[in-house]
């Protein structure tokens, strides 16, 4: 069913699609949440379960990314919403730099700097 078709279901029929609450009670109760990253190109949601480390949300991209970790640049989504691009976050000083330590959380939009060496060095040692 497309989502012409879906709309004038729902609309014929009065209801709505629970679809959204379903995931959303499913991510509270798998204690879960999600994070962003975005390039020129794409946009992507990562989930992750709460309290997860900057390291070990890099490595559920690549795990490279967890061995050779840096750092994590986070901004949150509200603050990108808000000021409307990452320059102006940049701008207003919402725009943070995060080590090992920093706790991810639900809806950071995050661009990771690594050690792209790191893992290679770790993988010869195999």
């Amino acid at each position: 069913m497309d989502n012409a078709e879906k709309a004038k279901y729902f609309e014929e029929s009065k209801v709505t699609s629970a679809l959204e609450k379903i995931i959303i009670q499913g991510y509270k109760a798998l204690q879960l949440q999600y994070f962003f990253t975005a390039g020129v190109d794409e946009v992507k949601a990562w989930t992750i379960q709460k309290g997860c480390k900057a390291p070990q949300a890099a490595g559920r991209i690549h795990t490279d990314f967890e061995r050779g970790f840096i750092m994590a640049e986070v901004m949150k989504f509200e603050d990108f919403k808000n000021e409307g691009s990452e320059a102006a976050v940049k701008a207003a000083g919402k725009y943070r730099q995060q080590g090992r330590n920093y706790v991810v959380e639900d809806g950071d939009i995050i661009f990771f700097k690594f050690n792209a060496g790191a893992g290679l060095k770790d993988a010869k040692k195999k």
